[in-house]
């Protein structure tokens, strides 16, 4: 069960347009309620637990990888999640930084928060069938929060951040033969009909008793709606990159959840 996964909704029982205004009015007030650190540069670290040495490293490799394939990679760590959950608040703040082309949508998010000891990758809908949420959560678990859970931060963050990249410019046929980047067969079979079936009985459960992954829901598909309407109405488009003034800038991409969270 992926949080900000969006079934079809086609058939679906029409929305109240009163339903539609609450949350709504709740998407708004909760983004202008969080503090979102500014995109200053590819790593963001405002938790200031990565090294000097090691952050200049990392951002010189996402440099390279934008540069060759447009693929854009941020990292941030937060001094705090300010009460939300890993999830929404990496969403949110993926579409803040706008991260990934606007035509491609090719951005990730790697987020940690270390006070909160979460750590969440937040993969844009164009590399979703690459980077899986399946892989997302095997570099989680493998690369990153066993080195955060030795106090090497900046270990695990360089660790993670390679696997990403290692992930996104190599043949699949390639690292699925690589044991730190691959499941077990039976995590990686195609799931049965009845999987599917307790998948959506699971996403009406969580949208029935989560208010936090309700909100997200319906705020990834009203803002679907509002960038489907921008892109027919031939919205503009700022590229991504170094900007004039010498500070990072995304390019205009979004996320609807795609991704993986731990903790340690």
């Amino acid at each position: 069960m992926i949080a900000g996964r969006i079934p079809s909704a086609s058939g679906g029982r029409g929305t109240c347009p009163a339903i539609i205004i609450v949350v709504l009015s709740l998407a708004i007030a909760t983004s202008f309620a969080l503090n979102f650190p500014p995109l200053s540069s590819r790593v963001v670290d405002q938790a200031n637990i990565i090294e000097p040495a090691t952050r200049i490293a990392i951002e010189q490799k996402l440099a390279e990888l934008e540069a060759k394939s447009g693929i854009q990679i941020a990292v941030a760590t937060v001094s705090s999640l300010e009460g939300q959950d890993i999830e929404p608040y990496a969403n949110e703040l993926f579409r803040s930084w706008k991260l990934g082309e606007k035509t491609k949508n090719n951005g990730v998010l790697l987020l940690v928060a270390p006070n909160e000891r979460r750590v969440r990758i937040e993969v844009g809908y164009g590399l979703e069938k690459t980077l899986t949420d399946a892989l997302s959560k095997v570099i989680i678990a493998n690369a990153i929060t066993p080195r955060f859970k030795a106090g090497d931060f900046s270990g695990g963050v360089s660790r993670g951040v390679d696997d990403i990249i290692t992930v996104l410019t190599t043949d699949a046929s390639e690292w699925q033969e690589r044991p730190s980047l691959r499941l077990d067969n039976q995590q990686t079979a195609d799931p049965a009909n009845w999987l599917f079936l307790a998948a959506l009985f699971g996403l009406i459960t969580m949208l029935i008793v989560s208010p936090t992954f309700r909100w997200l829901f319906f705020n990834t598909l009203l803002n679907i709606m509002v960038s489907s309407g921008g892109a027919r109405s031939g919205g503009g488009f700022s590229g991504g990159g170094f900007s004039r003034g010498g500070g990072f800038s995304g390019g205009g991409g979004s996320s609807g959840g795609g991704g993986a969270s731990g903790s340690w």
